[in-house]
């Protein structure tokens, strides 16, 4: 076996790769900052008990567990960091009406998410607790959305943002006894329509089931499936109101800005994160990309089991996964720095920190040193000229 194998769908971050995630995670960190939002730096590691209560069995499955040598307790590996920025809210800023959080840090996960997705996402998010109005839910879309644009996703291609609530599936399965809640949502989710019209045959006849089937086909552009949606939906008002809310989402002035760079559809049967979504979900994917590149929605409650349940909205990304799209069409540029030779004289040593202060990349030379490194790239070099150090461009 050789050593130096990484396991599968872990893998490492060269300086090109590396330089564009850490200035990709800088300028949206920057942004949410600039939008009201404070971040928080949860542990890495939690009492397995705190780390999943509350966020179903999907979790669960993705965690990698050991028994901290400490206490003799069941300790996990963080998988997501949503729970982990409830429970600060919950029990740790307990005095505050509003909250938004936002959050960048690396989960790791027993299997990854889709056949190309990392098991060690670097996950950027922002959530909004304690607001369960769409105002909230279009914040947090909008923010999606900017943050998209900064890392270069939306540059040459059109983005499509699709939109569902999961309040619409559980209003009509409550009107079907006979149905496990949870396994026509696992039916909906493998998008096995056979298995479905199988599994809800008891009920048939029943106007619930005929409009659960009705939303599966409920996708597209937001005006031709609010229109039939609406229809199927008619008998019941409180769907109706559901579906004026996704309305107003899909109108919004505020996400009207992104007009030129994103198409807003619905997929009223898209119920992926149905243990944990408690009511509007989004998704956001990118041209040529098969998984989805930001995901998000409504979680309220969530903060029940840590004794504060609270209305909460929000998303996150994967920076590794956005890297990698952003090197797909844009490939990143070569390091541009400035050579000095290996000296400790003062005023040599002033000219560089002069330099560095500016933004500029100094390389100060060891001797003998030939490879300045394959990504970084020498345009200019410090020289002594009559005694003094001066800045001039490198010659071809």
């Amino acid at each position: 076996m050789n050593r130096w194998l990484l396991p599968d769908a872990i893998s490492d971050l060269l300086p090109a790769q590396a330089l564009a995630l850490e200035d990709m995670r800088r300028a949206i960190l920057d942004c949410y900052r600039s939008c009201g939002y404070e971040i928080v730096v949860p542990p890495l590691i939690e009492y397995l008990d705190s780390l999943l209560i509350g966020s179903g069995g999907d979790l669960d499955l993705k965690t990698f567990k050991l028994i901290d040598q400490l206490s003799g307790r069941t300790m996990g590996v963080r998988a997501d960091i949503t729970p982990q920025v409830a429970r600060i809210d919950a029990h740790l800023l307990h005095a505050r009406q509003i909250t938004r959080l936002c959050y960048c840090g690396s989960v790791l996960r027993t299997r990854p998410n889709g056949l190309e997705a990392s098991r060690e996402p670097i996950q950027i998010g922002a959530e909004i607790h304690g607001h369960a109005g769409i105002e909230a839910d279009i914040e947090a879309i909008d923010l999606l959305l900017q943050s998209l644009q900064i890392a270069g996703i939306t540059g040459t291609g059109r983005l499509r943002l699709d939109l569902c609530d999961l309040g619409l599936l559980r209003l009509l399965l409550a009107e079907l006894p006979d149905v496990q809640e949870d396994d026509a949502f696992a039916l909906l989710q493998a998008r096995d329509l056979p298995e479905l019209r199988q599994l809800l045959d008891p009920c048939a006849g029943r106007p619930a089931a005929a409009a659960v089937l009705e939303l599966t086909q409920c996708f597209g552009s937001a005006a031709e499936a609010l229109d039939r949606a609406r229809r199927a939906l008619a008998g019941w008002p409180q769907a109706l109101v559901i579906l004026d809310q996704l309305e107003r989402v899909v109108t919004s002035p505020r996400l009207g800005q992104h007009a030129g760079l994103v198409e807003i559809a619905l997929d009223l049967a898209d119920v992926r994160g149905f243990r944990y979504h408690t009511g509007l979900s989004f998704a956001a994917y990118a041209e040529r990309h098969a998984q989805s590149v930001g995901r998000g929605g409504r979680y309220d409650g969530v903060g029940a089991v840590f004794g504060r349940a609270r209305a909460a909205t929000g998303f996150s990304l994967d920076l590794r996964e956005l890297v990698d799209l952003r090197e797909v069409r844009e490939p990143s540029a070569a390091t541009r720095i400035i050579a000095a030779p290996w000296s400790e004289e003062v005023l040599l040593m002033a000219l560089i920190g002069d330099l560095r202060k500016a933004g500029e990349v100094v390389l100060q030379l060891l001797p003998g040193q030939v490879d300045h490194g394959a990504d970084q790239e020498i345009d200019r070099i410090i020289e002594l000229e009559n005694g003094r150090w001066i800045v001039r461009n490198k010659k071809v």
